[in-house]
């Protein structure tokens, strides 16, 4: 149980994302069908098997505990599960219990998130033009999402923005969305469309807005400063001399972080999948439930952690999609 988690490529897993659903009251385009087919409720782990699964981890040198859906807080009860795991870090052994969300549970829940312990959120946010934000979004409305940063910042916690870059959909609100974060106090992290998902490869090349092309845009009008600091997940990071802003990078196409790569992540059903851009996964939820005895399940985490890969195979080159993966990116949490 104390023997850190080591992959193949010496590379220490202390970073656990955990799905706690796969629903979502948005159908983000890049992430998800329309008409989407949701699992099972009974196919889920309870928030108890979740607490015992995020426990072992965590017990097996987890640092870093991110909560994602889905949209996780729409999770019937989900508080319970925060709740139960702020004694991971009132004992040290968990350094950061975080989420990630799309924002329009905030209102209802900032409060409580930041009573737990919880200190920093990201939230999803590609565009802040009303109209744009429902045709990306399907179902979202742009206000009860700015509200929820609002309560957010009012119950002090710290608001990342992630905008996935998309290429003739949110080019032009570069800089609207950058001074806007400046104004509001939020740091900002832009992040390349992946190929998940049943979306066509043309769609997905036309969507592609290389991060190389976008800091360049962001030298024309910033003295821009690259950063050696890391926070434990994969952005590359600049800062703004203009407005001290520090600006995030997730390139998984036009340049790949999988030599740091220290994370894995599991699904609503206890499918650990080692890196997001395989499709090679370990079924937890089996051992879970075989035996109440964790070493059955500490043996499984580790033999799955072993087959861990060096590194992803998402490629737009050449004008086609290599590596697409086709479950979506609601399936494995982001």
């Amino acid at each position: 149980m104390n023997i850190p988690l080591i992959d193949p490529f010496a590379r220490a897993i202390n970073y656990l994302r955990v799905s706690v659903t796969d629903r979502c009251d948005f159908r983000c385009v890049y992430c998800m069908s329309e008409n989407m087919s949701f699992l099972p409720k009974a196919e889920l782990l309870t928030l108890e098997e979740l607490d015992r699964m995020c426990s072992v981890f965590v017990g097996m040198g987890v640092e870093k505990l991110r909560i994602t859906g889905g949209e996780p807080l729409v999770r019937k009860g989900i508080m319970t599960f925060f709740e139960s795991m702020t004694r991971h870090l009132e004992s040290g052994a968990l350094k950061e219990l975080t989420l990630t969300t799309n924002g329009s549970q905030l209102r209802k829940y900032a409060a409580a998130l930041a009573a737990c312990g919880v200190r920093r959120i990201n939230v999803s946010l590609d565009t802040l033009d009303d109209a744009k934000f429902t045709q990306v979004t399907r179902w979202g409305r742009l206000a009860q999402v700015l509200d929820g940063i609002t309560a957010a910042k009012e119950a002090g916690l710290r608001v990342k923005i992630n905008v996935v870059a998309l290429k003739g959909f949110n080019e032009s609100e570069l800089f609207s969305i950058t001074d806007w974060c400046a104004r509001e106090g939020h740091d900002l992290t832009f992040i390349e469309v992946m190929p998940m998902g049943d979306l066509g490869n043309e769609d997905r090349l036309d969507q592609y807005w290389s991060l190389k092309d976008l800091r360049a845009r962001l030298r024309e009008r910033f003295t821009v400063t690259e950063l050696t600091e890391r926070t434990g997940g994969p952005a590359r990071y600049v800062r703004l001399e203009e407005t001290g802003q520090k600006i995030g990078f997730i390139t998984p196409l036009t340049h790949n972080f999988c030599e740091s790569c220290n994370r894995v992540r599991l699904t609503c059903t206890g499918e650990l999948y080692m890196c997001l851009g395989q499709e090679d996964m370990a079924d937890l939820r089996a051992p879970l439930r075989a035996s109440g005895d964790n070493a059955v399940l500490e043996q499984a985490i580790r033999a799955a952690i072993l087959r861990k890969p060096k590194g992803h195979d998402f490629d737009y080159s050449r004008q086609k999609v290599d590596g697409q993966m086709t479950r979506h990116m609601s399936h494995t949490g982001g």
